[in-house]
C-alpha cells in the first residue's frame, strides 16, 4: 500500500487565485489556473493540499485509483514497470499536469508507476468526486483531455528516444526537460536515479555525466546536477527535446 502523504487545510474558496509567488496552498498548477472561475469553484471545496516527499509512490500498475493529483510544484516520473521489476521512465509531470488520467477516460486502474522524483506539492481530489465533476463540467473534462494528449505525445517521443539515441543525448534531453518543469537549472538527483530514469546501466550514466561536465555543459555534485551552459546542452541533446517543445508550443498557440 502507498503511504499517506501529509495533508494541510483546504484552499480558501475566494476569488480565482493567481500564479504569483507564494507558499502553502497557492495555485501554480496550470490546469487549475486555466479553468473558468465557475469550474474552479466546483473543484476547490473538494481539494486537499498535500506535500509529497521524494520516492513517494502515488500509484503502481494495477492499483485502483482512489485519488487524483493536480501537481502544484516539484516533479513526478511516470514509469513503465516490467514483470522482473525493471522500470524505465516514459514521462515527466510537473505543475503543468495531473496524475490520474485513466480516470478521465473512464478507467479505474493505473497502468504505470507514478513516483515523486523532486519534492512536490499537489491538490488531491477523491477519484469518485472527480468523476462527478467531470460529468458536470465540460471545461474540466476538456482541460484534462488536453493534458492527456500532451502527455501521450511526450510518452511516444520518449519511447522513440530511449530506442534510438545515445545516452549522452538522452541525458541532455532529460536534464533540459526537468529544468523546464521545475524552472531551475539546479536539478536534484543521483546517478542511480538517472540510470533508472534513462533505462541504462549506472556505469553508462556515470560516463555520460562526466562527458557533459568535462565539456563545461553541466556541473555535478553529490545529489545535484547544475546546468552551466544551457545553449550548448540543447545542442548536445537529441532532436526529441526540440520536437516536444515545438509541439507543445504549437498546440498552445491553437488554444490561444
Amino acid at each position: 500500500m502507498v503511504e499517506n502523504p501529509s495533508f494541510s487545510k483546504k484552499p480558501q474558496a475566494a476569488s480565482k487565485p493567481s500564479n504569483e509567488n507564494g507558499d502553502g496552498n497557492h495555485f501554480y498548477n496550470k490546469i487549475l489556473l486555466g479553468l473558468p472561475a465557475k469550474e474552479l469553484g466546483m473543484l476547490m471545496p473538494t481539494m486537499e493540499f498535500v506535500r509529497l516527499k521524494v520516492h513517494h509512490v502515488l500509484h503502481e500498475p494495477g492499483d485502483t485509483l482512489k485519488s487524483v493529483y493536480f501537481i502544484n510544484s516539484g516533479l513526478v516520473s511516470i514509469l513503465s514497470v516490467f514483470p522482473d521489476g525493471k522500470c524505465v521512465e516514459v514521462g515527466l509531470v510537473g505543475k503543468e499536469g495531473f496524475i490520474g488520467l485513466p480516470l478521465v477516460a473512464g478507467f479505474r486502474t493505473a497502468n504505470t508507476r507514478a513516483v515523486i522524483q523532486i519534492e512536490a506539492s499537489a491538490f488531491r481530489v477523491d477519484a469518485n468526486t472527480l468523476i462527478e465533476i467531470l460529468d458536470q463540467s465540460r471545461a474540466v473534462d476538456r482541460r484534462l483531455q488536453q493534458f492527456s494528449q500532451l502527455l501521450a505525445m511526450q510518452v511516444t517521443q520518449i519511447a522513440a528516444c530511449n530506442r534510438l539515441h545515445e545516452v549522452n543525448e538522452r541525458l541532455s534531453r532529460w536534464l533540459l526537460m526537468c529544468a523546464d518543469i521545475i524552472e531551475s537549472n539546479d536539478v536534484p538527483l543521483t546517478q542511480e536515479l538517472l540510470s533508472n530514469m534513462l533505462g541504462t546501466r549506472r556505469s553508462s550514466v556515470t560516463v555520460a555525466v562526466g562527458t557533459l561536465a568535462a565539456a563545461g555543459l553541466i556541473s555535478n555534485s553529490r545529489g545535484r546536477v547544475r546546468i552551466v551552459d544551457r545553449e550548448r546542452l540543447e545542442e548536445a541533446a537529441c532532436d526529441c527535446y526540440e520536437i516536444m517543445r515545438s509541439q507543445v508550443a504549437e498546440w498552445r498557440d491553437e488554444l490561444a
